[in-house]
């Protein structure tokens, strides 16, 4: 192996992993002495030093880890504490609003109701850390039940679930019906 790609591989190893990586272990994987492994990670660290790059690696006792240089953590703190944006299309939103109103509901009750496959929508709902797994129906196949979190709650300005506003029997059946056209629409395509 090219001590280029070698460098390239451990780099890529200690990126990865995030902890630190025994010295002796990725001798092994590379299939290099122990000595040679050495040599090519101190030549890494020497080039992360003389560039001045955001990161660094560093050794703990026989083991190496990547890690950020200390000047930027000031840097990364406020990155770290900066509001999380997301966006939710119309399809997150209605998954999220029959979850609301339905839980606890099961992936398959919801996809019921929408007509379609919902397992992106829920991905990215638990992503958000809108919703949350509460527990397993006591059914066939344990399908996980989901709720809403806190942060439901907080991003929609509500203090509990009884402070979602509460449709009225005409708006349930105007929806009902737009739902039956939007379903006949996609039959006559």
């Amino acid at each position: 192996m090219e001590r280029t790609e070698a460098k390239s591989i451990v780099e890529a190893i200690l990126f990865t992993m995030g902890e630190s990586v025994d010295l002796n272990k990725m001798a092994e994987v590379l299939e290099l002495e122990k000595k040679e492994t050495r040599s090519i990670v101190e030549e890494l660290m020497r080039e992360y030093e003389e560039q001045n790059r955001g990161i660094r690696i560093i050794e703990l006792d026989g083991a190496y880890q990547m890690c950020t240089r200390g000047d930027a953590y000031e840097y990364l703190i406020r990155i770290a504490k900066a509001p999380r944006k997301y966006t939710l299309t119309d399809t997150v939103l209605e998954t999220l609003s029959i979850i609301a109103y339905k839980q606890p509901v099961t992936r398959v009750e919801v996809e019921r109701i929408r007509g379609v496959s919902c397992e992106h929508q829920i991905n990215k709902l638990l992503e958000y850390d809108l919703i949350t797994e509460l527990g397993r129906l006591d059914a066939p196949g344990r399908p996980i039940l989901f709720g809403t979190t806190e942060q439901f709650l907080r991003s929609f300005g509500v203090k509990s679930l009884e402070d979602l506003p509460q449709l009225s029997a005409e708006q349930v059946e105007d929806f009902r019906m737009q739902a039956e056209e939007e379903a006949q629409i996609k039959l006559d395509i």
